[in-house]
């Protein structure tokens, strides 16, 4: 069995729920009342998403970077 490991990005939004992308995979991204929840359903959504006949061509992670951004007065 080969393990993969794929970057994903947590966020939320204004209600509070916690959205959650994998960025290797277009159209991968889910949502969950709770962090653990959005992990849990991250993880179905990528082994959905490897099933994908495209899915050995994988998008290039790259990484994140912040940038400064400085706002009027």
């Amino acid at each position: 069995m080969k393990t993969l490991h794929v970057p994903i990005l947590i966020e939320t939004d204004e209600d509070g729920v916690f959205i959650v992308s994998c960025p290797q995979f277009k159209g991968c991204h889910t949502y969950g009342k709770t962090i653990d929840e959005a992990l849990s359903r991250i993880k179905e959504v990528i082994e959905l998403c490897m099933e994908d006949p495209g899915a050995e061509n994988l998008n290039t992670f790259v990484g994140f970077r912040e940038v400064e951004i400085t706002q009027g007065a």
